[in-house]
């Protein structure tokens, strides 16, 4: 893959960036050092591959003496809701009529509750700055509202047992969790399906998975990896893996009995 570059001006505030360090005549590893950032990141920034903190814009702006013009140039800044590999597939998903998905390790995203979602979008590596994780944080709850629009949409969910016992964000998160997935499962719209690990199948191991049905029935698929997303909506690709999406829903537990097992869960804790 090629390197991703924001929009026109970030680039342009990278640019002003580098002219106002040139200028101070200051390298990006002084830079660095005195902004909490790496050299890479400078680098990243002056370049308009990366958004600039604005912690690092206000360091960098009295650094440079700029008297507060680099710093108001954030204003002008276009602020993306998704990363760069998932914007094409979140469009996707706000015009979709229908939703299935499947996940192996993780709750999936719209049935995620605010600590789960704050400990998982806080837990990456490298690590995310307090900022980006706040803004992804409001993004993904605001995804959820899909679930109770009306006209109703419909949703199906299959999760691996896995990743409804990590417990993520801690024993009160995790339980939580677990009861929120409970309240879901009771939407007139919402089949939720958990794979057990007795039933487990080799596709289940292969990672997640979501289907959208789009308006004038077309299909799309969006298969995720660990740092690489695909988006695909060639007939054959998308046929080979609602096959796989319904061989996984025939090993599932009934939604009655995915209830059930949950609640045992919650028992337990």
């Amino acid at each position: 893959m090629g390197e991703v570059f924001l929009p026109g001006n970030h680039r342009y505030f990278g640019k002003q960036f580098m002219m106002w360090r040139q200028e101070a005549e200051m390298s990006r590893e002084e830079v660095a050092e005195a902004v909490g950032y790496s050299a890479e990141m400078v680098r990243s920034v002056e370049q308009g591959r990366r958004a600039c903190p604005p912690r690092m814009a206000e360091i960098a702006d009295e650094l440079f003496g700029a008297r507060g013009k680099l710093k108001d140039g954030l204003s002008y800044l276009t602020r993306e809701k998704y990363p760069a590999r998932s914007r094409d597939f979140m469009q996707r998903e706000a015009e979709a009529v229908a939703h299935s998905s499947y996940e192996s390790t993780l709750i999936p995203g719209l049935l995620q509750t605010e600590a789960y979602a704050r400990a998982l979008l806080g837990g990456t590596w490298p690590p995310a700055d307090d900022e980006v994780v706040e803004r992804r944080l409001e993004v993904r709850m605001a995804r959820q509202e899909r679930l109770h629009r009306k006209p109703m949409l419909s949703f199906n969910f299959i999760i691996y047992e896995a990743a409804l016992r990590c417990p993520m964000g801690g024993p009160e998160a995790h339980k939580g969790q677990l009861l929120h997935l409970i309240d879901a499962a009771k939407l007139p719209n919402v089949i939720l399906q958990v794979l057990p690990f007795e039933n487990a199948v080799s596709s289940a191991l292969g990672g997640a998975m979501v289907l959208l049905e789009m308006p004038e029935y077309k299909r799309v698929a969006y298969v995720m990896g660990q740092s690489m997303s695909e988006l695909a909506d060639d007939p054959a690709e998308v046929n080979r893996l609602e096959q796989r999406f319904r061989r996984l829903s025939a090993q599932a537990l009934s939604p009655n009995d995915t209830v059930r097992s949950i609640e045992r869960m919650v028992e337990t804790l």
